[in-house]
This record gives structure tokens, sequence and C-alpha cells, in this order.
């Protein structure tokens, strides 16, 4: 028998800071309970669909400690306020004690997603048509059939035929099947509603972007691979492994996939649908407990991926770039001295957007740091330290550009 979830209260005065962006190592997260916290970031990204004031039944630390990482805002006490801490361990026995504040949590954290998400993508592929609509699908399929994967084609044109029947490229796309048809070596798998067990073969789509979904998937042997089709090109996002959840925005928010997904090898994945997903956050916790964990770190790389893109200077994008992969490892840097980067200097370049002639000339500056080497055509630095140090700098040059610039001229 479980003992019974034990919480802790915690009072803090006003203008008390009571997380720290950047911090790292936080082991609970606060649900406030009375009183407002104003959340703040160093860099503004975009704007939050929450606001930066929290009331009573608002939460705020959960990405940092369900993920691990490091926190990616500052909360500080707007009037005197009591917090409800959650500890870590305690967040199972808290979806089992109130399964309510778990679906808060979950819902709001997907909505989160999502929207920065979009924004990245916005930012970084250039291209808005991460349709929020089914009749992307008629574009998927036509993006296949130039591909020549005539089965992968089939499956958007039923998609979209069943969703959009009355659209605009229905007859086209009933035309093309027909086209097509000899040419589909086996037809796309269907699963019946409820049937919770499923298995693909290698290259089996499991759903495309732009496809309504009512179900979120646990992969239990083998991998998927996430990929987005934009700009004629088929993205990888993604190779989702043995434990992985993914397809949770379409459950949580009943909206199109904003991504597709493939059979990376053979796999086992295990359906849950909206009729047993409640259920569930009663009955297995541990599930739901990942769900959060996965949806924290996604929220966490998203935040720091475009926290990267608001650093002016490509050098200074280069070492925040860096560090961010080091912290992804949930590596501790007080225990850790040199670090292999799986990437090398031109892939570096890539990830910050540079041109081959930037790229050319800050890749010759980046070298230029202490202990920074290539290996194996891998970068590797002696001491991570350096990374901290040099990320350091760039971030206070950036800070003192930008209060230069918003500084009121003396009349």
């Amino acid at each position: 028998m479980t003992a019974p979830l034990q919480l802790t209260f915690v009072n803090f005065a006003k203008d008390s800071y009571i997380i720290v962006e950047g911090k790292r190592n936080a082991d609970r997260f606060f649900i406030v309970r009375s009183g407002k916290v104003k959340l703040s970031k160093e860099v503004q990204i975009v704007a939050e669909e929450q606001g930066d004031i929290l009331n009573p039944g608002d939460f705020f630390g959960v990405v940092s400690t369900m993920s691990g990482h490091s926190h990616i805002e500052t909360a500080q006490a707007l009037t005197d306020v009591t917090l409800i801490s959650v500890l870590k361990d305690q967040f199972s026995q808290l979806i089992q004690s109130n399964a309510p504040v778990a679906m808060k949590i979950i819902m709001q954290f997907s909505k989160r997603m999502r929207y920065l998400d979009e924004a990245l993508t916005r930012l970084t592929l250039k291209d808005t048509a991460a349709e929020e609509n089914s009749s992307h699908l008629f574009n998927v399929a036509e993006y296949y059939v130039k591909k020549n994967q005539f089965s992968h084609a089939l499956y958007a044109y039923l998609k979209y035929v069943k969703f959009c029947p009355n659209g605009e490229n229905v007859t086209a796309s009933k035309e093309r099947m027909k086209k097509i048809a000899p040419y589909v070596k086996k037809p796309p798998k269907e699963f019946k509603s409820g049937e919770m067990s499923r298995t693909y073969s290698k290259d089996d789509i499991i759903f495309c972007e732009g496809e309504p979904g009512d179900e979120l998937f646990i992969i239990q042997k083998g991998s998927v691979k996430i990929v987005k089709i934009t700009e004629n090109n088929e993205i990888l996002l993604a190779v989702l492994k043995s434990g992985d959840i993914f397809g949770e925005m379409a459950l949580l928010e009943s909206k199109p996939r904003a991504a597709g997904a493939v059979a990376f090898e053979e796999c086992h994945l295990m359906a849950v649908n909206r009729d047993n997903f409640q259920q569930m956050i009663k009955t297995q916790p541990q599930l739901i407990a990942r769900l959060t964990t996965l949806l924290s770190e996604r929220i966490w790389l998203l935040y720091k991926q475009l926290a990267n893109t608001k650093i002016d200077d490509p050098l200074g994008r280069m070492f925040d770039l860096m560090q961010t992969h080091i912290e992804k490892k949930k590596l501790d840097f007080n225990e850790i001295t040199s670090f292999s980067f799986d990437f090398g200097v031109k892939e570096l370049v890539t990830m910050v957007g540079l041109s081959a002639s930037d790229g050319l000339t800050y890749s010759r500056k980046l070298m230029e740091t202490p202990g920074l080497q290539i290996i194996n055509d891998k970068l590797y630095i002696k001491d991570v330290n350096e990374i901290l140090r040099q990320n350091a700098y760039f971030r206070k040059m950036q800070q003192l550009e930008k209060s230069r610039n918003t500084k009121k001229p003396v009349l």
C-alpha cells in the first residue's frame, strides 16, 4: 500500500525570487495556492498564450523539474504568496489523487509546445505550411508520388478523400489513385477503432501530417521516424525508440497532425485514444508521468532553440547551441571536463543558419577557442567550462547592446 501524498506549503514574501532562469538541478515544481507570481525570461522569445502573471491554481517550474534540465524562466512573487511544493518523485501520486491537476498540466503543455513548434518552424523552415487542416494531405500525396513512394501516396490520397469529401482535389486524388494502384506493393494498414495493439512493418505509414487524429502512440518495440513535408522536401524531425510517446498533440487538442510518422523499422505500438486516456490517468500514472516528462523535454529544447535564434552574433549562437547540446545530455558540468560533440563544424554552421561564406569566417573564429579541437570530423572541447564562459560573454554583450539601444536620450 502506497503512503498518502504529503505536499509541502511554502511562503515567499513580496518581490522574492522563487526560481531563477538558468539554475540547474531543479527537484520540485510549484502550484500557486494564494497570491500572484510573475514569470520572466532573459530573452523574450514569443508572446506567451498563458501570460506571465500566475494566479491561484496555476503552476510553474514543471518543465525544468520533469525534464531534469535548467530553468527556462525566472519566477518572482508579486505579492506575498503561498505555494504548494511538489517533488518530482511525488508526481505520479499527485496524478492519482488529483486527476484535474494532471490534465491541466498536460493540456497546457500540449498547447505551449504546438505554439513554440509553429514559431520555430516559421523562423527556421521559413514556411508556414505546417498545415492546420486536412487539405494538406493532398500536397503530401503529391510529394510522395514524385518520389515514387506509391504506398505512402495512396495512404495520403485516401485520407484526403475521406476527410475532405468536398475538397477541390477529390477528383484528381481518385484519378491518381487509379494510376498508381499497379505500383503499390502493399496497401496501407487499417486498424479498428479501440484496437490498442498495433504492428507496423518497416516504412509503413502510421499517420500523415494534416490527418485528423484521436490517438497517441507508445513505442513498445522498434523505432519510428517523425517527418514533415515542406518546400518539396521531407524533413526528418526525430527518430523515436522504445518507450517514447508520439502523436499526443492531436489527441489532446483535437487538431490535425502537425507531422507524419513512419515506421523506421518493424515496430509494435500501443494506441491510446480519448476514450481510455482519462481512465489511464488514474490507472497508469507512470504513463502520464512519462508523457509529462516527454512534453517537458520537448518544451525545454524548443525554448532553447528559439532563444538561440534571438542571439545576434553568429559566434554567440554557435557557443549557445554547443552548451544546449551538452545540457541536453543531462550531464553535470561540475563532474565532467572534456566533451565530444556528435557533430562537426560544418553541421554546426548549418544548425545556426549561416551561409557558406559566413560559415567559413565564423568557423575560423570558433576554432580559436582554447581547447577546442576537431577529432574524427567531430568537435571536441577539453574543458566544457570554456563553452560556458564564451556563451556567458556573448549573452552579456547582447544585454549591454540592448541596454544601450533602449536607453532614453537625455533632453
